[in-house]
């Protein structure tokens, strides 16, 4: 089965999986010192809120969430495959590809081909030409480190 449904739209977890990834970035342009909660980055994001299935906006937070939780933990193993590139200089874009993707590889039971490919996927839609290769690169250097363990 495919993540498309019919008429070619996205699948919910896809769907899910996008607005993720729109209010994690959405959080590199807060304000550090007076951090929003969880539900309120949810109800100013436009996007969360014209979604009309209630499946796609709670597997979003449930993603937002587990990011969250394993920040530290996302991002130590980012920076391990990312070559020497701190957190502070990887773009919002793929920083928030990253921790998303390395959430679902990490914390839950999706295989891990299912999450490199959804984050190629959101790479494309909302990345430059060289995000894919990037994320594609430290995604599947963890899933190999993951393999030899």
């Amino acid at each position: 089965m495919t993540s498309k449904s019919k008429g070619n739209r996205p699948g919910i977890r896809r769907v899910g999986r996008t607005l993720a990834f729109q209010v994690l970035y959405s959080t590199h342009f807060l304000d550090k010192e007076n951090p929003l909660d969880m539900d309120t980055l949810f109800d100013l994001n436009p996007m969360v809120v014209e979604q009309e299935s209630e499946t796609a906006r709670a597997f979003a937070r449930d993603l937002v969430r587990g990011v969250s939780v394993n920040l530290h933990d996302i991002d130590r193993t980012i920076e391990e495959h990312s070559q020497h590139w701190k957190i502070e200089r990887i773009a919002m874009v793929e920083l928030s590809i990253l921790r998303l993707s390395l959430y679902e590889m990490l914390f839950t039971d999706i295989p891990v081909k299912a999450a490199i490919n959804e984050a190629i996927e959101l790479s494309k839609t909302f990345g430059d030409d060289k995000s894919r290769s990037f994320v594609n690169g430290i995604l599947d250097g963890v899933a190999k480190t993951r393999n030899r363990n």
